[in-house]
């Protein structure tokens, strides 16, 4: 039984959260109830924790750092090591998390119960400060719910506060689905919420000398559902988003102005700089008056502003000539060998699906550009890719990440890139033409569902347009052609095509004759893209 939280026992801690959550992979990527197999939140908190258990067994000598104890600095090379092998919107968190403990111990001299009960409550409060309006139901609700306990427990025993954070970060998941109405119809738990559980409970094995436990996941009130994906907001046309040095009253007041403006409110510091340094986003209709707010609160610059339009434009043609090297470049994640083809045929940078944060960077310096536009093509990855460029920023890079969420409308935006204009005006640009491309995707169902097109079964076709289940059928041709004629019924001039690596023979055949007989004024461009999951992409603009 360890009276004090050591450097040793802070590696074993992350030698042994990596091998709890390897074991957890599986169950916890199940708690993604979309029934197409793409979840994956078990396998980017494995990824995530094994960069972190990298950083920290390649640091032979902690007490050659000063300023930090030596089990501080073993946890600032776990919180280091987890933001540069982040992955996905759960890595990120974890991430955030890590680094709220190593803030919190890096000069506390013996880490016994009420010390790591602070430490939780800096970790949760870390996360929470991020987002203005944080939901409910989530992995924030068990972080808060596991440090609100350990600050009850009131003990300097560490086994007793570590056993009681624990317990209730398992209680507080379990009421996920009360609080979280996607989660609710679902039937499931918060799958980031499960991992940090895991996470507690091996802390609470190194400190008891406990041989690991085999903790079941909490059961299913019924069976997994199609949820709807995160979208940008419906309510306010734009997206505002810019780094701010100022001073951390300032950013108060700056939350203050830009919540009563609009929604999506997210202000995040470095802690470095003087001033410190903020990344700021916000969803607004009054775009000048936030950029006048940052203003007021300190010195905005990299300022990027996106609308989030309705209004279907036809894809300009590409620019004659293509932007300096040293200038400007573009980072594109593409899941496919003929997705990362098609983008290095426009220039930009690829970089293989779901990559870590340092994968990320390390793509944005080797195009040797001071100015980098970054494409994610995923929503679970916009989180990495800000990560990303806040460390680029830290380097002197101007970065800015247009929110693509499928790679057809990353083929959009990079038709619409002018090296003649501005960088920000650039970015608006391709940010506009990404959000006027319509997505969808073809798949076959893995699992069991209820979505609002009615049920799915193993082996059902599935047509999502923007995310969300439109089509539930048992002939991918047949329904890639009924998902056409739905999109284009609202209006559309170009038609993408990108076939994945599962795509059957003659598939873009079939779907283009149907469109050169029902729909004759439209142009349609087909590829191949090689993406997984997804036999069939689609882009309508």
């Amino acid at each position: 039984m360890l009276e004090t939280l050591d450097a040793t026992a802070v590696r074993r801690w992350c030698a042994d959260g990596l091998e709890a959550l390897k074991r957890h992979q599986g169950e916890i990527d199940d708690l993604n109830v979309y029934p197409v197999p793409d979840g994956d939140t078990g396998t980017n908190l494995v990824l995530t924790f094994a960069s972190a258990n990298q950083a920290v067994a390649g640091d032979a000598d902690p007490a050659d750092d000063q300023a930090r104890t030596p089990h501080g600095r073993v946890l600032w090379l776990m919180a280091r090591g987890a933001l540069l092998g982040a992955r996905g919107n759960s890595g990120v968190i974890v991430s955030q998390l890590l680094r709220g403990l190593a803030d919190s111990l890096a000069g506390t001299a013996a880490v016994r119960g009420r010390a790591l009960a602070a430490a939780l409550r800096a970790a949760a409060t870390a996360a929470y400060t991020a987002v203005a309006k944080p939901v409910e139901g989530t992995v924030l609700t068990v972080a808060t719910a596991a440090a609100s306990a350990a600050e009850r427990a009131d003990s300097d025993n560490l086994a007793t506060v570590a056993r009681a954070a624990a317990r209730a970060a398992a209680e507080a998941l379990a009421r996920t689905p009360q609080q979280l109405p996607v989660l609710a119809r679902a039937g499931v738990v918060d799958a980031g919420g499960r991992g940090l559980c895991v996470l507690l409970d091996a802390l609470v094995d190194v400190v008891t000398g406990e041989a690991p436990r085999p903790a079941p996941a909490p059961r299913a009130v019924r069976p997994p559902a199609a949820v709807r994906r995160e979208t940008g907001s419906e309510e306010y046309a734009y997206e505002v988003q810019f780094l701010l040095d100022a001073e951390p009253a300032a950013v108060d007041r700056l939350r203050t102005v830009l919540d009563g403006l609009g929604d999506s409110l997210v202000v995040v510091g470095t802690g470095d700089g003087a001033p410190p340094t903020w990344q700021v986003h916000v969803h607004v209709n009054d775009v000048g008056a936030a950029l006048e707010a940052g203003v007021v609160a300190g010195r905005p610059h990299q300022i990027s502003v996106t609308r989030f339009s309705d209004q279907i434009a036809a894809r300009p043609a590409p620019p004659a000539a293509p932007a300096t090297p040293r200038a400007r470049s573009a980072v594109v994640v593409a899941p496919g060998e003929g997705l990362a083809r098609l983008f290095t045929d426009e220039g930009a940078t690829v970089v293989p699906g779901n990559p870590s944060t340092g994968e990320l960077l390390d793509a944005i310096r080797a195009t040797g550009a001071s100015r980098i536009v970054v494409l994610p093509n995923d929503p679970d990855t916009q989180a990495v890719a800000g990560a990303a460029a806040r460390e680029a920023h830290a380097l002197g890079l101007r970065v800015s990440v247009v929110p693509t969420r499928s790679p057809v409308q990353a083929l959009a935006a990079l038709a619409v890139r002018d090296p003649e204009r501005r960088f920000e005006d650039d970015v608006i640009a391709m940010a506009e033409a990404a959000g006027a491309c319509r997505y969808a995707e073809v798949g076959y169902a893995a699992r069991e569902a209820l979505t609002i097109a009615g049920p799915c079964h193993p082996g059902d076709v599935l047509a999502l347009v923007e995310g969300e289940v439109h089509l539930v059928g048992d002939d991918l041709p047949a329904t890639a052609r009924a998902l056409l004629d739905r999109m284009l019924g609202g209006g559309g001039e170009l038609v993408t095509l990108l076939l994945g690596a599962d795509a059957p023979p003659g598939l873009a055949e079939a779907v283009r004759a149907h469109l050169a007989e029902h729909w004759p004024f439209v142009e349609v461009h087909s590829y191949d893209g090689g993406q997984p999951f997804y036999p069939l992409l689609v882009g309508i603009e």
